[in-house]
């Protein structure tokens, strides 16, 4: 009861900072909730990843309520475009004042982005980039995600054959963010010079809807086809929690040993993986950091805040994660030139030396994350 009634007040300053009366709520846009309460409606492209509904739904909702907001709807598009367009029709026939949608394709979302302009809603992009200056971005630092991944696998095997798994290529953050931050970490340069050589297709392999099935079936013929060539695979980047437990589900059928290994989210299979040392570090991306950062934003703007001026309160985002930039909404320059306003938190990266911080965060309990960890090996956070 202590952490909702601190954060309404959290809320509550945000919403007497961004406003009660004039200004549009989005370029184009009138918003506005007047004195009503706030009319909240989310669209989740699937839930088969098991961070949303297990982290960022629940605080999401929290933060919410506890601004005296409500939740008109939050349907799962199960990684169907054309579904969650329908999906966002229904929220917007039942009211929603303002739009979260992840989006399961930038650019097939654009018809449902498209009617929430006209009806003056607007939308905030949950991590995942809609590239239009209507949109309010919230997400995590993901070229520092990317980067943060090269940088721990790269000082652990600086020289040697490595494996590149990516996510959907029709999602920025697999084709642009994380691998820029892979390259900013030096991958690029080794590569260039030698030191690094990448099996399989030079620029990686993409996973359709970043699904673990089909990362572990990429995995297996890249495995099958190294070891036909007589190579080893020293190392893997895998970009996020879906795709690196396909990794290590195919590495453990082909009973290949286990490179290291990253990936990004802090899934408790995920960080089970890194204390078990099946998977090397983990970059946490704090949903329940992100999904309070998200409900602060939509209730302001609900109630008419603007989106370049919006402003989360003191005390409301952990300092650990929150924006380096400050707590003012930030321009964000996107990959195809446009600028959006947005709130870009930070990354934990996470590796057995520091499983505590995942305990400690609420992330995961110290029974999900050392089920099945040998005592001899295990990190000190199983202890």
């Amino acid at each position: 009861m202590r952490r909702i009634l601190a954060t309404f007040a959290a809320l509550s300053l945000a919403l007497s900072a961004c406003g009660g009366g004039g200004g549009s709520a989005a370029p184009g846009g009138s918003g506005g909730g007047g004195g009503t309460a706030c009319k909240v409606g989310i669209s989740w492209n699937n839930f088969q990843q098991p961070r949303w509904a297990a982290t960022d739904k629940p605080k999401m909702f929290e933060a919410i309520q506890a601004g005296g907001g409500t939740v008109v709807g939050d349907p799962d598009a199960n990684l169907d475009s054309q579904r969650q367009l329908s999906d966002v029709d229904t929220l917007i026939n039942k009211g929603a004042q303002v739009l979260v949608l992840l989006a399961q394709s930038q650019d097939a979302i654009l018809p449902a982005l498209q009617k929430a302009k006209d009806a003056g809603i607007p939308v905030i992009a949950y991590d995942r980039l809609i590239e239009d200056p209507y949109v309010l971005f919230i997400s995590f630092d993901n070229v520092g995600v990317g980067k943060a991944e090269a940088d721990f696998v790269l000082k652990k095997v600086p020289k040697g054959n490595y494996v590149l798994i990516k996510g959907d290529k029709g999602d920025p953050n697999a084709s642009t963010f994380l691998p820029s931050g892979w390259d900013q970490a030096g991958l690029k340069d080794k590569v260039t010079s030698g030191d690094i050589k990448i099996i399989g297709p030079a620029d990686g392999t993409y996973t359709d809807a970043w699904k673990t099935e089909k990362a572990q079936s990429n995995m297996e013929a890249i495995i099958d086809a190294a070891v036909a060539g007589n190579q080893k695979i020293d190392a893997i980047l895998a970009e996020n929690d879906s795709t690196a437990l396909g990794v290590v589900g195919a590495l453990t059928g082909k009973n290949y040993g286990y490179p290291p290994l990253s990936g990004q989210d802090g899934d408790t299979a995920n960080l089970n993986n890194v204390a078990q040392g099946k998977q090397y570090v983990d970059v946490w991306k704090n949903a329940n950091e992100l999904g309070k950062t998200a409900a602060a934003a939509a209730v302001a703007l609900c109630n008419g805040g603007t989106m370049a001026s919006l402003k989360l309160p003191d005390g409301l985002v952990d300092p650990k994660v929150a924006p380096v930039a400050g707590l003012t909404a930030q321009p964000f320059t996107t990959p195809g030139g446009s600028t959006v306003s947005s709130f870009i938190l930070q990354p934990t990266p996470l590796t057995a030396e520091n499983l505590q911080l995942a305990i400690d965060g609420g992330q995961i309990t110290k029974a999900d994350l050392c089920k099945g960890v040998d005592a001899a090996t295990a990190p000190a956070a199983c202890k």
